[in-house]
């Protein structure tokens, strides 16, 4: 297993954002991403960089947008879907595509202000956790319907799995190295941020909170409460909760 700690500056942070039919938002996003990417080079904390956009079979114009990126900038790269694979699919496929000695996922939309990724990874390395994963400060922006889900879904979690993220859907996770080469990660639906956690957790890796403004989407539809994303996020939480019951726990470093 590779170690991403010690002296001297990471060799690669990667950046991807699971997209579909975000023509909308693509080139913001990729562009914060590579903006703060850069301003991280040459400050010397890491020596280099890539954004991945991983297209979930999008039907409008992000497959498009997102070739004319990557052809434009040999740091930003692409993974196509040729079938809609959801939210869990793509954050797979990032996860397994990324080279980065750490990996920020995050959406199109662009949740939070990109230069929290800065501090970040000085959280991360400061206090030698394997996973930095941020909360929103002030959720009030995304209305009461979504508000509620998500305070009965993070209590859920918190019950059947024994965690204290506040925010387990929120998308913004820092993640090392070690941490993916070790889980292995199963979910499809949008369930897969509590699996990262959970099974993160389970192996003995530390995680810690970091609060962020929060800005919610103001272009396109979000699908995370649909009734149909909701049923796959109880079908998988009960799957993980079978499966855990038979593993034993990673001593703690």
């Amino acid at each position: 297993m590779t170690s991403t700690r010690g002296p001297g500056p990471l060799a690669r942070i990667s950046v991807f954002f699971p997209m579909w039919n975000e023509e909308e938002y693509i080139e913001r996003a990729v562009t914060a991403a590579s903006v703060t990417c850069r301003e991280l080079v040459e400050s010397g904390q890491v020596m280099d960089y890539e954004v991945i956009v991983v297209d979930d079979a999008s039907t409008d114009r992000t497959p498009q947008i997102a070739a004319a990126l990557a052809a434009d900038d040999e740091h930003v790269r692409v993974v196509t879907h040729p079938v809609n694979r959801k939210l869990g699919g793509s954050m797979r496929s990032g996860f397994e595509a990324a080279k980065g000695d750490v990996v920020l996922y995050t959406d199109a939309d662009l949740p939070f202000e990109m230069r929290e990724l800065v501090r970040a990874l000085r959280v991360l390395q400061t206090y030698e956790v394997d996973i930095v994963s941020a909360y929103r400060l002030d959720r009030t922006g995304e209305g009461p319907r979504r508000a509620v889900y998500s305070f009965l879904y993070n209590g859920l979690v918190r019950a059947m799995f024994g965690t204290h993220v506040r925010d387990v859907n929120f998308a913004f996770k820092l993640v090392r190295r070690e941490v993916l080469d070790h889980v292995a990660l199963r979910s499809e639906g949008s369930f897969i941020d509590a699996e990262l956690l959970v099974r993160a957790q389970k192996a003995g890796f530390q995680v810690l909170q970091i609060g962020v403004d929060y800005f919610p989407r103001t272009r396109g539809v979000s699908t995370l409460s649909s009734l149909g994303v909701i049923r796959t996020m109880l079908s998988e939480m009960w799957t993980l909760r079978r499966e855990l019951r038979t593993l034993p726990a990673r001593p703690t470093k």
